[in-house]
């Protein structure tokens, strides 16, 4: 299992948003940034306070946060990956098929995956 750490700070949320590579899936976004340690990835999640309230937020970060650690062993290292919920996407789609699905779709989009 490959080491992953948590982006806490705001200066590196800024730092991968406004230089990282943007990608899209139905329900959630991400923004990929290429990390100058080559062996650690570092995740970031962002769901703003408009779309829910605390509790569904909390609940829709640890969806993604299991999501990603389903494909932490398969994607390349050495990354800044910051995840966002899409603003006008209902609160209701957020299941861990749907999250899957989307996830998916953007590290095959990004050409994170690691051939096998």
């Amino acid at each position: 299992m490959k080491k992953t750490k948590m982006m806490k700070k705001n200066y590196e949320f800024k730092n991968v948003l406004s230089k990282g590579k943007y990608y899209s899936g139905k329900r959630i976004e991400a923004f990929i940034k290429k990390n100058k340690k080559e062996s650690i990835n570092f995740l970031g999640i962002a769901i703003g306070v408009k779309i829910a309230k605390a509790v569904k937020r909390n609940h829709i970060k640890r969806l993604v946060r299991e999501n990603y650690t389903l494909y932490e062993s398969s994607i390349k290292a050495g990354y800044q990956i910051v995840f966002l919920w899409k603003k006008k996407v209902d609160i209701k789609e957020a299941t861990f098929e749907n999250i899957k699905k989307d996830m998916n779709f953007i590290f095959d989009k990004a050409n994170l995956k690691i051939e096998e």
